[in-house]
Parts: structure tokens; sequence; C-alpha cells
């Protein structure tokens, strides 16, 4: 039985973990790398990738990831399989069904998908030609089963959804500077929050827009929220989160926490002496098809 205290109490010298562990791949974007985990809290692969912030595993074991300014696939023996490379910052990527995978430009505000030869195949304009959408346009986003598109919109306070030819069909606040973004099975909008206008946060909103469930800084005793960027919906309506420690938030908080839907903490994940900041994360031990849906993150 785990003591309550354990999992909701933290401390800079805290185990790292407390609570039932789960094996996952995670981002580290300030160290750039992209890591394994095992149940232990062991790291067991590790791969450079600058300013990462977006990870799949795929059916194949290959991992999926951002670097910055391009995407990679690289094999477990670290093989690079495909890569795109771009002048814009890239914080988003998806691997889709058909083999293609999908990718957002942040400053140039494109929405692609990309053949697994290399060959851009769509692209959606989000900006006019030649306009530079800045550091702050976007960051993740995803391309949803019908077609659309969900773009978190950071600079904006706002998530977006876009039909397949890029005209918008729907506008969402999201104040704090919306990171993440995934459509739920129910039609839902899961949305994490940074840390400006409004706070880091977390919010579940109906395709109304109304927020039908939020974890806010305060409602996790002995934990900060310092900036909230990635995120996983589990089956069982816990959801994990990636809690970064930039701007002088090193070591002050978890980088990792799973609350259930009444805000009970059940985990908590701190490496301080591995991990600077965790952007995203997605678990292994959790079954689903990474290109089918499946995984909510």
């Amino acid at each position: 039985m785990i003591c309550c205290q354990a999992v909701t109490a933290f401390s800079q010298s805290s185990k790292i973990q407390a609570g039932k562990s789960h094996h996952f791949v995670c981002c580290d974007y300030t160290q750039g790398k992209v890591f394994e985990v095992s149940r232990k809290g062991k790291i067991t692969w590790e791969y450079n990738a600058k300013n990462c912030n977006d990870i799949w595993v795929l059916p194949n074991g290959n991992y999926l990831f951002n670097t910055g300014n391009g995407v990679m696939e690289v094999t477990k023996d670290k093989r690079i399989v495909f890569s795109y490379q771009s002048a814009s910052e890239i914080y988003a990527c998806q691997r889709l069904e058909n083999g293609n995978t999908f990718i957002g430009e942040c400053n140039a505000g494109r929405l692609l998908e990309v053949a697994p030869d290399g060959k851009l195949v769509k692209e959606i304009n989000l900006l006019p030609e030649g306009t530079d959408g800045g550091h702050g346009y976007m960051r993740n986003a995803r391309k949803l089963k019908n077609g659309h598109y969900l773009v978190a919109h950071y600079g904006l306070d706002v998530v977006r959804e876009y039909d397949a030819e890029g005209r918008m069909v729907r506008e969402v606040p999201a104040p704090g500077d919306p990171h993440s973004v995934a459509q739920l099975p129910d039609g839902n909008i899961l949305i994490a929050c940074a840390d400006r206008r409004g706070g880091p946060q977390v919010i579940e909103v109906d395709p109304s827009g109304k927020i039908i469930w939020q974890v806010q800084n305060g409602d996790l005793p002995g934990i900060d929220l310092k900036f909230m960027t990635g995120f996983q919906r589990l089956p069982n309506g816990n959801t994990v989160l990636t809690n970064w420690l930039g701007h002088n938030n090193f070591g002050k908080a978890p980088h990792i926490i799973e609350v259930t839907r009444d805000k009970k903490v059940v985990w908590t994940f701190s490496d301080f002496n591995r991990m600077n900041t965790v952007s995203s994360i997605q678990l292994l031990d959790v079954k689903g098809n990474s290109v089918k849906g499946e995984i909510l993150h």
C-alpha cells in the first residue's frame, strides 16, 4: 500500500518516483534528449534531439520525434530511417495511418504531410505567404480522424480547429499559452497551458468550449504546476502530465505527475540528476496503436 504522503508531498530531496510507476518515453527539451525509462526509473535508451518537444513510439518499435528544426524516426539501434529538415522551428509531429508524417512548422505556420521518401504530399498555410509567425505562433498540433487539424496557438492563447483545406472551423480560448492539444474519443479536447496569463493548467473542454475538467496550480497539495507542456489521457480516466521546469524552476516540482479525475496524485517522477525539462511523454505500458489515434497525447 502506498502512503498518501508519498504521492502528494514533494521536495527536491524526494526519491525519483512515488506511486504506481510506468514504463515510458519522454523528451527533455532543454537538454535536447529523448529517453526511454523503465518502471524502476532506469534510463534504458537515449538519443540526442535538440529542442525535442513531441515523441511517439510507433507500432514497429521505432521512435518518432521532433528535433528543433526537423523530425526524425530512429530505430532501437539508432539508425535514422526518416528525416525531415526545415528552416522553421518545429514542435509537432505525428505518424499517420497511411504512413505519411504530419508536421507542424511554427514560424512558417504550415501544416504538412510528408511521405516516407521525404516528398511533400500536402501543405496548408495558416499564414499569408512570406509571413513569419515567430517563435510563439504554434506549439503542438494533431491531425484528426476526420481530416481536420487541431493547433495549439501558443502566443495567441487559443486552440483552433481547421478543416482539411485550412479553414478555421472552431476556436477555443486557452489562457496561459496552450502548448499541447488532443481530441478525446467523446469529442472533448484536452489542452495543456504554459505559465503566462492565466497560469499553468490543463483543461478539458466539450464541443461547445465549456470547461468540464481542469487541473490548476493549487489543486494538487504539495505540488506546484510550473509550465504544463505534454500529457496523456489513460483508459482509466487518469491523466499523466509533464511539468516543464524551465524559467528558473529546475528542481522545484516533479517532472511528471499522474492525476485521477478527482485530482488525486497517484504517481510522480523526478530525475534531477539525468533530466532537466520534460516536455512530452508516451506511456509504453498502456495498450494502443499510436498511428490509429489510440494513444491520446
